[in-house]
């Protein structure tokens, strides 16, 4: 029988950690590219056996090693994770954001069809793309992006259409809704406010700073999400698909979900910093992902309020488990892109 073979860049990150151990169980030979990879990806892969995890040093401004990388492997799938993914800090670097965010896709692209492959190929798209259009959001729904990095994800997404329709590859667009976990990055709104809500707590800190609490999004579990990428690549056609909950909360509510949670109330703790708005900001996003339960049979089933809950158990339990480490280490931790 034979193996099937995954490529995912960016395995680092939440979403590429999910994926892996998804398709390890899945029977699957997984390789992995990373700047750098957190020590918990190599401690979760060893329930599966290292011998069908390899990880590679990989960098999506370099079109020279992913054309050696796909050669090496000869991947079936692959799944493209990485970017600079942090809404925020593209404000700062945008021309980063760009030049991998935007063009890393398109030099992946472009690897794969100057190797010949017949891989299928999964761009990771966003429900930031949408921006400032009006919700709810599904696959027809004009973007307009409100930040260099929902420009820069616009530009993947149509390059992927771009290959599919004009070399026949099997390319797909997931636009993933906001989707987060307890290993999400710790500069991340959600994690933010689970490891703050753990903290006070605890008593180690007692208040935590936010910038726009009435921006609302449609959150669900990471975890679950990942499944809908693989689904996506054993359909028998190429396809772009929305996967969300379908339901949106802001970020006051998500933030008083973590800290009743706990018996406290969340208003004692949060305090408004300017600093933290962006220049332009997206209001209100919830997607629609009737296309997805319809052709996958794909459905979220954990929503925005037992997200919090899960995401401050975890932080709960990291702080219990090891003493004076940073919260959500035995949980999992995760870096943009």
């Amino acid at each position: 029988m034979t193996v099937k073979k995954a490529l995912i860049t960016g395995i680092g990150g939440q979403d590429g950690s999910y994926l892996a151990e998804l398709l390890l169980e899945k029977g699957y030979e997984v390789h992995g590219t990373a700047r750098r990879v957190p020590d918990f990806v190599h401690r979760r892969a060893n329930r599966h056996g290292t011998d069908r995890l390899i990880l590679h040093y990989g960098d999506l401004t370099n079109g020279t090693r992913l054309v050696g990388l796909l050669e090496e492997i000869q991947p079936d799938e692959v799944y493209h994770l990485a970017a600079q993914s942090h809404v925020r800090v593209s404000f700062d670097e945008p021309e980063f954001t760009g030049n991998t965010t935007g063009l890393g896709t398109i030099r992946l692209l472009e690897a794969i069809r100057n190797t010949g492959l017949t891989c299928r190929f999964y761009q990771a798209s966003s429900s930031e793309m949408f921006g400032a259009a009006p919700p709810p959001q599904h696959e027809n729904t004009p973007f307009h992006p409100r930040s260099p990095y929902g420009v820069a994800k616009v530009y993947a997404y149509w390059a992927t259409r771009n290959y599919r329709e004009a070399y026949g590859m099997y390319a797909v667009n997931g636009i993933l809704f906001n989707h987060e976990s307890p290993r999400r990055g710790p500069t991340f709104v959600t994690r933010k406010i689970a490891t703050a809500a753990a903290r006070v707590k605890a008593g180690l800190q007692d208040t935590v700073h936010l910038g726009n609490l009435d921006a609302r999004r449609d959150w669900g579990y990471a975890a679950e999400y990942v499944h809908a990428m693989w689904l996506m690549l054993q359909q028998d056609q190429p396809d772009d698909y929305v996967i969300a909950t379908g339901t949106s909360h802001s970020v006051r509510d998500f933030a008083e979900h973590c800290f009743a949670h706990l018996g406290l109330d969340y208003r004692d703790h949060i305090r408004f910093d300017e600093r933290q708005l962006r220049p332009s900001d997206v209001d209100h996003v919830v997607g629609d992902a009737s296309k997805a339960h319809r052709v996958l049979g794909w459905k979220a089933a954990t929503h925005a309020p037992e997200l919090a809950r899960l995401m401050v158990d975890a932080e709960l339990g990291a702080l219990n488990s090891v003493p004076g480490a940073a919260p959500g280490t035995a949980a999992g931790s995760s870096v943009p892109g």
